[in-house]
């Protein structure tokens, strides 16, 4: 009990223990994969990386849709993809709960371990937590998470070169490739670095210049190393083009964060009123204008809660920490201390794995997953063109029924989501429309789809099957003359 006394008292000491329980923390949030499974589209991530391991090659052209196909496509987020596609094959769910477990512990532990360069212990496990919860509401098995280690890398490794008057290293560009074939959000790195090399020229005074060359060499070669991906220069204005689809509005993640009930960013927000306005902080003018800027994309986007968790702290951990007295102290070799606590940590992961396999994982019906829906309806019927609910395409795609649409907005593109929309709002002219370049056999909505009752009402179309989560609607050439339409609940 002395031993274990004391090494805890030297882990706080040297500021290894804070990183290790929030990674430990990171690790068990998933095991519980309560809300990971919560998105449709982790399953045409699973099966796009699964063709590629089965082709060896990644996709230029859409092969999953019928809508689509043979339509330029690209596979962005392709290495995340394969990294699905590989958890999935070696131990099914429980593998996908392991892989973004593991980031997850990555991405907070990281974070921790940086934010301990400049505030004390204190501070260090408030903005951890604070940083924990914006990423909850974006906590899905998507690609978008598993390049979180690599946001946290490149952000620490920014501002770590800041604090001691330097450009970045040189190493730090070897992320740049990793994160350009793992997620679009690599733009975002590299803008980043540029209020910071404003900042590095400000506080350089008459040498400005030298440091100004620095920086702009370093995010030009960080340009370059974004290229290295097998879309090349195209792959690098992909995030940009995306950001200007118009119909991103109507997508639940894209939308605004909804302040009916309590999400993080307000959290965050009163936490930050209370310090600037209780304790008088001032923060200088640069950090200012990032944290501003976080705030304008996480208001505008609920997706982009995270990046005030993780970009917001490490930006405003050291000025924070100055302001109110909270700059890191810590005795002793980190490393040291870090050693014995990793045979502590590593038994714990070791166990927390092996009661997840205990449990076998399924995922079964939810709102993305209309499993009962789609096994009801015959394979000749299934055979033909199907007008889907976006959120439905990706399980389509998984169980190999080619979609009208699913989560691939950036190849779909404006006037196509815009046609799909106004179909199913209802308009009966957009439908008829559609149905006739289409040539729909069946339909499959959500059950809330005021589409259906659309369907309901036209003389050609029959209605298959009613769940809770989906209904399916036939073309009534399709059905033997003796069909019995499924009556409309009350």
């Amino acid at each position: 009990m002395r031993t274990l006394t004391a090494l805890c008292k030297n882990a706080a000491a040297s500021g290894a223990l804070v990183p290790l329980l929030a990674a430990l923390a990171g690790y068990a949030i998933i095991l519980d994969p309560t809300t990971l499974f919560h998105d449709g589209d982790t399953y045409w991530h699973i099966t796009v990386g699964g063709w590629m391991l089965d082709h060896r090659q990644v996709p230029a052209n859409d092969v999953f849709s019928y809508s689509f196909a043979g339509h330029p496509w690209v596979a962005h987020e392709w290495l995340s993809e394969i990294l699905m596609a590989l958890a999935w094959r070696l131990a099914g769910w429980n593998g996908i709960v392991m892989l973004f477990a593991t980031t997850l512990a990555l991405t907070l532990g990281l974070l921790a371990h940086h934010l301990g360069r400049w505030m004390n212990q204190p501070g260090t496990i408030l903005l951890t937590l604070l940083a924990a919860a914006c990423i909850g509401p974006s906590l899905l098995a998507r690609p978008h998470i598993l390049a979180l280690p690599v946001l946290e890398l490149w952000t620490a490794g920014l501002l770590v070169a800041r604090a001691r008057g330097h450009a970045p290293s040189p190493w730090l560009l070897a992320l740049m490739p990793l994160w350009a074939n793992l997620h679009g959000s690599f733009i975002f790195g590299i803008a980043l670095a540029a209020p910071l090399a404003l900042e590095a020229a400000i506080a350089a005074g008459p040498t400005w210049r030298t440091a100004a060359a620095r920086w702009a060499i370093f995010i030009l070669a960080a340009i370059v190393f974004a290229t290295i991906t097998p879309h090349g220069v195209t792959g690098l204005v992909f995030p940009l083009q995306l950001m200007r689809l118009k119909e991103l509005a109507n997508i639940s993640e894209w939308q605004p964060p909804n302040f009916q009930g309590l999400p993080p960013i307000e959290l965050v927000l009163m936490l930050l009123l209370y310090i600037g306005l209780s304790r008088g902080v001032r923060l200088p003018l640069i950090r200012l204008l990032i944290a501003l800027g976080l705030l304008h994309l996480a208001l505008q986007h609920a997706r982009h809660q995270l990046l005030v968790g993780i970009v917001g702290t490490l930006v405003l951990a050291e000025p924070l920490a100055q302001q109110l007295g909270a700059v890191a102290t810590r005795t002793g070799r980190r490393a040291a201390t870090l050693l014995p606590w990793a045979f502590v940590g590593l038994p714990l992961l070791l166990l927390m794995t092996f009661v997840r396999f205990q449990h076998p994982l399924a995922r079964g019906e939810d709102l993305a997953t209309p499993v009962a829906a789609l096994a009801a309806v015959p394979a000749a019927i299934r055979a033909t063109p199907v007008l889907n609910q976006y959120i439905f395409g990706g399980y389509l795609i998984f169980e190999g029924v080619p979609p009208f649409v699913d989560g691939r907005a950036d190849m779909y593109g404006d006037d196509f989501l815009t046609a799909d929309r106004a179909a199913l709002r209802p308009n009966r002219a957009a439908f008829a429309k559609l149905a006739a370049q289409y040539h729909f056999g069946w339909t499959i909505l959500a059950t809330q789809s005021p589409a259906n009752d659309m369907l309901d009402s036209l003389p050609n179309w029959r209605r298959f099957y009613a769940d809770k989560t989906a209904i399916v609607h036939v073309r009534a050439d399709l059905l033997p003359a003796d069909f019995v339409t499924v009556p409309a609940p009350p």
